[in-house]
């Protein structure tokens, strides 16, 4: 009897999943959808027989796969990418629940590889905070995040969740480009949105698009795995022809009208000749609105996709442009109905390309088109490697708060914090006897932020000493963090309200460095003091004996 791996392998994860939801159900809580981002999807192929084969994740015979089974072409009639294969059609695997899709994107794969391990940590986290009614919203991430067709499927979805819960509002949690899917649902469906929807908490969303990343995508394409590890998977050449023809990525653009503190820039070094005859190296910068897109169109020109024997031009789409045009300006009006609580997450402490260079001095590129073929050198922001802070932060939506957790783009769903901070939001399970607003709301300020904070009557306080320690054998590199609280008060009334942070570092060397950060609020200006030294004092010594009480 012939038996279809990939089915069985569906099957038991649905059998598993049951069997993880009888662990521990609370009834009172209300369904949850996950909304994953650009490649968060299973996407399967289906022949004209009828017969379905894996094609997105897909860690073995992957490129080959992706480039036949994936490669599409964009029709400005409808808005949707088309495949190219006449002979499949892509289609988003469903179950009951529809958290196959987004959860373990190769189930095949028999040990851990975190690559493919999409919400998988985070719905284990759900189903052990009492979750029954998890759902997940797959989606073909090629098309457009306003396609008619995606936002009926999502209409639906959400019905079928309010019904079956017998009318209990949907809780929302998207991740990345899904973040921009819901905000587009939203503009479209504002009043089904209010009646049917209780809370959205987006995670490393795009808000105000990732520059530098998607520059790059549409001249040299995305590798996903680095190292031997990319040998088994989609080669960067295939995704970057696959992306020229993707209107999700175009919306994943800046839009040309956002304030930026400053500007991304595409730098590109070329060989210039003089009046006299002889040739200069000149640095252009392009920072103008769509002077960048200019720069991709010419280098793009000549592009051309091998298909099926054949030799296909596939240029800068302008039609796809200015359908993300559209979608834009549609992201831009979206406002949040009364009632819904709206959180922004985003991912901080990693470098983030934001301004993108190719060529340089010794080497610049001669012909535009030579760009298709050149490494990028990125000038970084903070964000989370793929999107700056700027971005993640602009929703322009009434927040009830935005936090920012050190973590990239993907991994960020790993965070025990973010696991921390989404169940406090979502109030599922016990409360967090450890969650502490001022530790998940309060992260250290920026210079350009430190007068906000200050006229919020939050003050903050920063400070770094090296102990020099020389007994005993050291043991390497170590690191811990330590927190100290201070209330003060009389009569039962509270005061000021002071908590610090101490970082410790021990090189192996002779010093141990302690950094103590600390923020304060509420009483007066000597409750304020008082408490802030206090609290940083404390968590300064308690970092400091653990690090020498380890070398002793």
């Amino acid at each position: 009897m012939f038996v279809n791996i990939a089915d069985l392998i569906h099957k038991v994860e649905g059998w598993i999943l049951r069997e993880r939801q009888r662990r521990y159900v609370d009834k009172d809580l209300n369904p949850v959808l996950l909304v994953p981002g650009i490649g968060g999807s299973i996407l399967n192929a289906v022949y004209e027989d009828g017969t379905t084969e894996r094609v997105w994740v897909r860690l073995f015979a992957a490129d080959a796969e992706f480039r036949e089974k994936l490669y599409s072409k964009f029709d400005p009639k409808t808005g949707e990418t088309v495949s190219l294969n006449e002979k499949i059609r892509i289609e988003v695997p469903q179950d009951e629940h529809g958290i196959y899709s987004c959860d373990i994107l190769d189930p095949d794969v028999i040990i851990r590889m975190n690559v493919v391990y999409y919400f998988h940590d985070l719905i284990e986290k759900m189903l052990s905070w009492g979750y029954e009614q998890v759902f997940g919203f797959g989606y073909d991430f090629r098309q457009s995040n306003r396609l008619p067709e995606i936002m009926d499927a999502f209409r639906k979805k959400i019905e079928k969740m309010y019904k079956h819960a017998g009318g209990k509002k949907v809780k929302i949690v998207s991740h990345s480009m899904g973040g921009l899917l819901v905000k587009c649902f939203l503009a479209l469906n504002h009043e089904f949105f209010e009646k049917h929807v209780d809370t959205w908490i987006a995670i490393t969303a795009p808000w105000q698009g990732a520059p530098g990343f998607v520059t790059d995508c549409l001249l040299t394409g995305v590798e996903f795995l680095k190292g031997w590890q990319k040998e088994l998977f989609v080669a960067k050449w295939s995704t970057h022809q696959l992306l020229i023809e993707c209107p999700s990525l175009y919306e994943l653009m800046s839009p040309p009208d956002f304030k930026w503190k400053r500007p991304p820039e595409l730098h590109v070094w070329r060989k210039c000749e003089t009046s006299n005859g002889s040739c200069s190296v000149e640095k252009a910068v392009f920072n103008r609105p769509y002077s960048c897109v200019e720069v991709m169109a010419d280098a793009l020109k000549d592009n051309t996709l091998h298909f099926n024997g054949e030799v296909l031009p596939c240029p800068f789409n302008y039609d796809i442009l200015e359908w993300s045009n559209k979608t834009r300006e549609l992201l831009k009006n979206a406002s949040l109905p009364k009632g819904v609580l709206f959180y922004n997450i985003y991912g901080t402490s990693q470098d983030t390309p934001f301004d993108v260079c190719y060529g340089s001095s010794d080497c610049p590129i001669e012909n535009l088109s030579h760009i298709l073929k050149t490494e990028a050198t990125f000038t970084c922001v903070d964000g989370d490697g793929t999107v700056p802070v700027e971005s993640a932060k602009a929703d322009l939506l009434d927040a009830v708060a935005r936090v920012g957790i050190p973590g990239d783009h993907r991994g960020i769903l790993l965070e025990e914090r973010l696991f921390r901070v989404v169940k406090h939001w979502l109030k599922a399970g016990e409360p967090d006897p450890f969650y502490n607003p001022i530790n998940d709301y309060v992260v250290i300020p920026t210079p350009a932020e430190y007068d906000e904070y200050q006229r919020s009557h939050v003050e903050i306080s920063f400070a770094k000493h090296r102990q020099d320690e020389q007994r005993g054998q050291s043991h390497g590199h170590r690191q811990g963090e330590f927190i100290a609280a201070v209330i003060s008060g009389s009569n039962g009334k509270i005061g000021a309200r002071a908590e610090a942070h101490a970082t410790v570092e021990d090189d192996g060397g002779d010093f141990v460095e302690v950094s103590t950060f600390g923020v304060v609020e509420g009483g007066d200006a000597g409750e304020r003091k008082l408490a802030l030294d206090k609290a940083m004092a404390a968590a300064s010594d308690k970092a400091t004996n653990v690090a020498i009480g380890c070398r002793g």
